[in-house]
């Protein structure tokens, strides 16, 4: 562990730090989108077509 002994503490809570941190999956990478999958009219919140849908006799 030239880790541990680099750090001039040894201890077993730092040596399992160091081992659980080895352990961790490599991050993904991040996904580039292009601007033709953009969305060209992004949706508009409208909750009263939702009250449209239900019916007016629905329970609020």
């Amino acid at each position: 562990m030239r880790e541990a002994l680099a750090s001039g503490t040894v201890s077993d809570d730092l040596i399992l730090n160091i081992l659980s941190r080895r352990r961790e999956p490599a991050t993904p990478h991040s996904i580039v989108t292009s601007e033709d999958r953009m969305l060209s009219h992004p949706p508009i919140a409208d909750c009263a077509s939702y009250d449209r849908l239900r019916g007016y006799d629905a329970a609020a």
